[in-house]
């Protein structure tokens, strides 16, 4: 019986299920390893994730924490700086009294030792009277100088104090070592004079030496030219060291000095290799900086530790993970194993012997499967000849229909092509004769009558002048006089007439060169008389078949376009059908109800571009919808009534532009309002027109 009989089936390659199968060599991952790897890789993800962003939140917040400290403590600097030269101002105002070259030698003096013992900052103290001359100086190392009339009336300081009322001078360094300032303060009355005062700049080291910035930070100020004023440590200022190259005070001086604004909390690297967190606030009236630094370790000290207890869970969520990746595993292995088993039994042909696994779960599903597709392979072995036979059969039958069908529809196609082809050219020379014709219908009388008065006028001038001579003699002066202003006015008609006769002939010759089959030859075209000659053409079409319709003609040419190489009967079907479309659209808009005040105009615009040139043809018509606007170019799709138009126009005139000349064809619509054409052609020419013209 079939049930106990094993199938040997024949596996793709001409193996026997029954043999042992020969498996490719390569290292493989045990299921354990593979589940153990996935939940340490998954852990990981997200103990990686939590730990990064966590670690990104908290270096923006120590950071911003440090910078704030660091920005309250460099203000605070500042505004300390600030009151320190405040208050010298202040006291020395104290000494600027009205009249005050009025007051006793001694009292003066006194005033001045007054001040030198309440304001320990201040080197020496001089008065100067009006005209710049030293009237009295007090030093505090030097021997007081009475009316020494030392003229200062150039000094920079004291000049500005005459004007401003006060003067900070630039911070200078005695024997090259120690600091000082000069203060200006103007007395009070017209050209009275000034008070001027040294300031001995290391008093301010004192306040920035009690300055306490975490366990590593420090401060600093430096003048306007980046000079250590003031820091931590003294030897620094006293060698008058400069640091105006560091990359933190070259960027707060240059942004002190009108440049870019420098961003809150810089990282600048020091010559030795360390990286400090920097912060500036600058002292305005001084045009001074002062510096609040910290050692980057210590701003960042909560990210290291945050990375430190990242990575301690990381460590542990591995263990976890792999721990419960291998408990997990096991569990698995034992039903895989067994269905792995079975599934070697089915392969080797034992279809009757079921795969039994009971673990409730999908791999309890799948051995079902394995038992249900062995039944199927049970089943469909028996009648598995004669489905391959009546398949193949079918195959052959369904083969040979849809051959058939295949050369009935190329031959089709190509039917259809060939009549397709014909429809296009026949509806091409239709249209192209019945608008040659009606045009030269229309303009045949008109060039008849216009030669014939050309003619009739050439007669009356010449009788008129033989006349003139036969009577010369009776006439009186008044009337030969008029009578040649006559003979002027037809001469001037008699050119007209030829002028407009030579046109009418010239419009003629246009429209059969066009009617002619064929794209011609490339040649140099004055692109702006060909659209004018398609324009006017177009016009006179239309107001043959509707003697009633008006509509106002826009020329907008524009004269750098010049000549280009072109297809110029090709080119004029194009410019041809595109203003037949928009007399049109203007005329069924005339028709229906085109509101209060409408005007149909139909604009033609013409533009040099660098290497190209652009035709714009515009009218205020109908518009195209935006379902019929996506299918404008396809040919045979056409929205006028049955004998009006092919279809044709615009597809023929994309393929003009597009293939034949290289170039682009667009549209813009807005339906019930506009439609505009533009066209653009590749004219070198162009370009080099623009050129010569340029330097003329």
């Amino acid at each position: 019986m079939l049930a106990k009989k094993a199938i040997p089936l024949t596996l793709a390659g001409g193996q026997t299920a029954g043999a042992a199968p020969h498996y490719r060599r390569h290292f493989r991952f045990g299921l354990t390893v593979k589940l153990a790897l996935a939940f340490i890789g998954l852990v990981s993800l997200v103990l990686a994730v939590s730990g990064g962003l966590d670690m990104w939140l908290g270096y923006d917040k120590a950071k911003q924490v440090a910078v704030q400290m660091q920005q309250e403590k460099a203000r605070d600097a500042a505004g300390r700086i600030t009151e320190f030269v405040s208050d010298i101002e202040t006291q020395l105002g104290w000494t600027t009294p009205l009249q005050w070259d009025g007051l006793p030698l001694e009292q003066r003096r006194y005033d001045l030792v007054r001040l030198l013992r309440e304001v320990p900052a201040i080197s020496d103290v001089a008065e100067i009277d009006g005209q710049g001359k030293q009237r009295l100086k007090l030093s505090r190392t030097a021997p007081d100088m009475v009316d020494s009339n030392i003229d200062l009336s150039s000094d920079p300081c004291v000049v500005q104090a005459e004007k401003t009322g006060v003067c900070f001078g630039p911070v200078y360094f005695r024997n090259q070592s120690e600091p000082f300032m000069t203060i200006a303060v103007k007395h009070d009355g017209h050209q009275a004079g000034v008070t001027l005062a040294n300031i001995d700049l290391r008093f301010i080291w004192d306040l920035i030496g009690r300055m306490h910035v975490g366990r590593t930070g420090y401060a600093y100020v430096v003048d306007h030219h980046g000079r250590l004023i003031a820091d931590p440590d003294p030897n620094l200022v006293l060698r008058n060291t400069d640091w105006a190259a560091k990359p933190q005070v070259k960027a707060a001086l240059a942004s002190l000095n009108g440049g870019p604004p420098v961003a809150t909390g810089q990282i600048a690297g020091e010559h030795d290799g360390s990286k400090e967190l920097t912060v500036f606030a600058p002292v305005r009236r001084l045009d001074w900086a002062v510096f609040v630094e910290t050692s980057l370790g210590e701003a960042l000290a909560p990210v290291y530790a945050s990375l430190y207890r990242v990575a301690t869970l990381l460590a542990l969520g591995l263990l976890l993970a792999a721990g419960l990746g291998t408990v997990l595993a096991r569990r698995m292995v034992v039903p895989i194993r067994r269905l792995q088993d079975g599934a070697d039994r089915l392969g080797s042909g034992e279809l009757s012997a079921p795969i039994v696994i009971h673990t409730g779960d999908e791999i309890e599903i799948l051995a079902e499967r394995f038992n249900q597709m062995a039944a199927k392979v049970r089943e469909s072995y028996e009648t598995l000849e004669a489905k391959v036979e009546a398949r193949t059969v079918a195959l052959q039958t369904s083969e040979q229909s849809a051959r058939d069908a295949r050369l009935a529809a190329e031959h089709a196609l190509a039917d259809l092509r060939q009549a397709q082809d014909r429809l296009v050219e026949t509806q091409k020379l239709a249209a192209l004769g019945q608008l040659t014709a009606g045009i030269a219908h229309e303009i045949k009388n008109p060039l008849n009558f216009v030669n014939n008065f050309a003619e009739l006028s050439g007669e009356l001038i010449t009788d008129l002048h033989d006349a003139l001579a036969a009577e010369n003699a009776t006439l009186s002066p008044e009337t030969r006089a008029e009578i040649e202003d006559l003979a002027k006015t037809l001469s001037g008609n008699l050119a007209k007439i030829v002028e407009h006769g030579r046109r009418a002939d010239s419009i003629v010759k246009n429209m059969l060169m066009h009617s002619r089959s064929g794209g011609g030859e490339r040649r140099s075209t004055n692109l702006n008389a060909l659209v004018a000659e398609a324009l006017n053409l177009a016009y006179h079409g239309a107001r043959a078949e509707h003697p009633d319709f008006n509509v106002t003609l826009r020329r907008d040419l524009d004269p750098g376009v010049g000549e280009c190489e072109v297809y110029p009967q090709e080119l004029t079907r194009v410019l041809l059908n595109l203003f037949s479309n928009g007399l049109y659209a203007l005329r069924q808009r005339q028709r229906g109800a085109p509101g209060p005040g409408y005007l149909p105009a139909l604009s033609v615009a013409t533009r040099a571009l660098a290497d190209r040139i652009e035709i714009r043809v515009h009218d205020n018509g109908t518009g195209i919808p935006e379902p019929v606007r996506e299918k404008i170019f396809n040919p045979f799709f056409t929205t006028k009534p049955a004998g009006e138009g092919t279809g044709l126009g615009l597809s023929l005139s994309h393929d003009i532009i597009v293939n034949q000349h290289g170039g682009t064809f667009d549209v813009e619509t807005k339906s019930g309002d506009y439609t505009e054409f533009i066209v653009t052609l590749p004219c070198p020419m162009a370009a080099a027109d623009a050129g010569r013209g340029g330097e003329g």
